[in-house]
């Protein structure tokens, strides 16, 4: 009896696990490996997860990106068995996780928590509302919109830190009207 191969039919968001320090590489080489294996129609998309925060650094506040998840890669892709061996062995990356390394899709909403879509939301944004942010290392902080871009669903807020006036540009996901 032939061994089924399985394949789904959508692409979905799995977690790949990387070695320490090798998420950058690990990226690097899987699109090196979906240009060279002609995937473009099975791998979309690539993600280190990122967040903003931040530092003090010599006094003065400052934003700064960091992996919000250290060792771990998401990818955008139709899985099948026919890929798993391709993405395991490619330099950095140490395997799916998922149940005995096999991947496990993430579910809507753990899409939605990681910001890995963009998810259109339903309401409009005036300067000078006040909103709360609702993801990220700011999550409950209060603050209020002083520049809004409703094409592309992004809005610039004043945060007042320590009795400073910080601009933070966010997503209309990362807030919630109030």
């Amino acid at each position: 009896m032939a061994e089924k191969k399985f394949i789904s039919t959508e692409p979905k968001w799995y977690v790949l696990h990387t070695f320490h320090s090798y998420e950058a590489v690990a990226k690097e080489n899987l699109e090196q490996v979906v240009e060279n294996g002609n995937l473009q129609d099975r791998i979309f998309d690539i993600v280190i997860p990122t967040e903003d925060v931040i530092e003090e650094i010599n006094g003065r506040k400052k934003l700064v990106t960091r992996k919000s998840m250290p060792c771990y890669i998401f990818i955008k892709m139709i899985y099948g068995d026919d890929i798993w061996h391709t993405i395991t062995h490619t330099r950095g990356i140490t395997g799916f996780v998922g149940p005995k390394g096999r991947p496990l899709p993430l579910t809507d909403e753990e899409i939605r928590k990681m910001g890995l879509e963009k998810v259109p939301v339903d309401f409009t944004l005036e300067v000078g509302d006040d909103v709360e942010i609702i993801s990220g290392s700011l999550v409950g902080t209060v603050c209020t919109v002083s520049k809004v871009d409703a094409e592309n669903q992004r809005c610039k807020v004043i945060i007042n830190m320590f009795d400073r006036e910080t601009p933070i540009e966010l997503s209309y996901s990362e807030v919630r009207k109030l």
